[in-house]
């Protein structure tokens, strides 16, 4: 489905060019009940702004020179979009109903959005703000995924318990692998070979390898913690280290990201962060892993190396996403 508007575009391409290059060490959290976007310095550790920023934050992402903030404002059916050296909104994108979740190509346009409510994902053109394709997929979309070669975008649908391969030179559904409950969250590692899903209510990760011409299911990781619930082991958001040898897993309220030796798929360890631990980003050289904490209303910073949580910095109401600037 197309939806050509020009005069939006108008607006769209003036704002790219006007757009200044972003300022290194700044880690940008969406707070989906406070509706604002909190920044925080990430070599002071400490809170620069909090700005406005649409009604029920949900996922965040930046341009690929920074300079641009993207975040689904999912009540208000709309990805809004902020220079990041000014926090000023400059536009915004046709997203479709209840924006989720996005993944964005390389070279930041396309944009790929879940729309919860639709059960679609609308493909975005970020230069002249059209939308280029709405592709039906199962109930409830959430997760959101480009492989390395871009030549996939993976949606995962809650309800429908599925990860969907879009083929994105024709923007149709080529694979479905069926995962357990609510799969919340999908990511590659760095040369495309794995792809992992987290399914929050089945308190599992699938590993899927994607090295072959069609997707299989070879693995999923579980969870265990002494004097946790096992109901309480629900994964959601996940980073894979570069060097492809850890996986970090945010299990949600059970308080603790697990840290998983990614050749083992064994679990070495589990870091105890803030409440209701959502989703997490590295800083650049991944020396740190941020979390979001939705019931604290904080995030909680990790030094990777050491497996350990050293700060906990309060931010806004319930915070969801999180993205940092690039160097």
């Amino acid at each position: 489905m197309h939806r050509p508007t020009s005069l939006f575009a108008g607006v769209c391409a003036l704002s790219l060019t006007l757009a200044a290059p972003a300022e290194a060490g700044k880690v940008y959290v969406s707070n989906g009940k406070g509706n604002t976007v909190t920044v925080i310095d990430s070599d002071s550790w400490g809170v620069l702004v909090g700005f406005p920023a649409g009604n029920r934050a949900r996922g965040i992402g930046l341009s690929p020179d920074g300079s641009l903030l993207y975040f689904c404002a999912s009540d208000d059916d709309t990805l809004r979009v902020f220079e990041t050296e000014t926090y000023k909104e400059v536009y915004s994108l046709p997203s479709g109903p209840d924006p989720e979740l996005f993944t964005m190509h390389p070279t930041g346009n396309p944009i790929y959005v879940a729309n919860e409510d639709d059960n679609l994902v609308t493909i975005v053109d970020t230069e002249i703000c059209t939308v280029l394709a709405e592709v039906p997929v199962g109930v409830e979309p959430e997760g959101m995924a480009i492989s390395p070669d871009t030549k996939w975008v993976i949606n995962t649908s809650e309800t429908t318990n599925m990860a969907h391969f879009i083929d994105t030179s024709d923007y149709k559904i080529k694979h479905n692998i069926l995962v357990d409950q609510r799969p919340r969250y999908a990511t590659y590692k760095d040369d495309g070979s794995r792809l992992f899903v987290s399914s929050e209510i089945g308190g599992t990760v699938s590993v899927i390898d994607t090295s072959a011409e069609a997707p299989k299911l070879i693995d999923k990781i579980e969870f265990q913690v002494s004097g946790v619930q096992p109901e309480w082991l629900q994964p959601v958001g996940m980073k894979v280290t570069a060097d492809h040898n850890w996986l970090f897993f945010a299990l949600g309220p059970a308080n603790r990201v697990a840290g998983v030796n990614a050749k083992t798929h064994e679990v070495e360890d589990y870091i105890l962060v803030g409440q209701r631990v959502w989703q997490m980003a590295f800083t650049p050289e991944q020396d740190y892993l941020i979390t979001t904490n939705g019931n604290s209303n904080d995030v909680t910073v990790i030094d990777v190396k050491r497996q350990k949580a050293i700060k906990s910095i309060q931010v806004g109401q319930q915070p969801w996403g999180v993205v940092v600037s690039p160097d």
